[in-house]
């Protein structure tokens, strides 16, 4: 494991590492862990959601793979960072509105999406996550 490929990468892709590690520490903590409503939850809630949100806009500056390009650098995994933006939005406005419900969708489809199935992605041969975890 080596953090190289990781330092060597252009600064979209360090701020999007760099927010969504701690964004996934703490979303997993959040719904496994927290008690639902607690103002530690909120407090916690909004630093999550703030992380989820750099990391989301990060990732529309990441261009590295030309093979996929469908619209202007833009690929299908660059879907999920709008998906998260929309989740965000949505999860706070239902959290605002006392909608329990909303919330708790609207958050399981951000971590879900943004974080383990985008975040697979990440993982896959030729892809930096994978030369740091994995080596070359």
């Amino acid at each position: 494991m080596s953090l190289a490929p990781l330092l060597a990468a252009p600064f979209a892709v360090q701020l999007h590492v760099f927010t969504v590690v701690p964004a996934f520490l703490l979303g997993t903590w959040l719904i496994l862990v927290s008690r639902k409503g607690a103002r530690r939850h909120r407090a916690i809630g909004y630093v999550y959601l703030t992380l989820m949100t750099i990391t989301a806009i990060a990732a529309l500056f990441i261009h590295q793979i030309p093979s996929i390009d469908i619209f202007f650098g833009f690929g299908p995994i660059h879907i999920f960072s709008i998906v998260t933006l929309s989740g965000v939005v949505g999860a706070l406005r239902s959290a605002w509105a006392h909608d329990v419900k909303g919330h708790r969708n609207a958050m399981l489809a951000v971590y879900i999406g943004g974080i383990l199935i985008a975040g697979s992605f990440a993982f896959m041969p030729g892809r930096i996550m994978h030369a740091i975890v994995f080596g070359s």
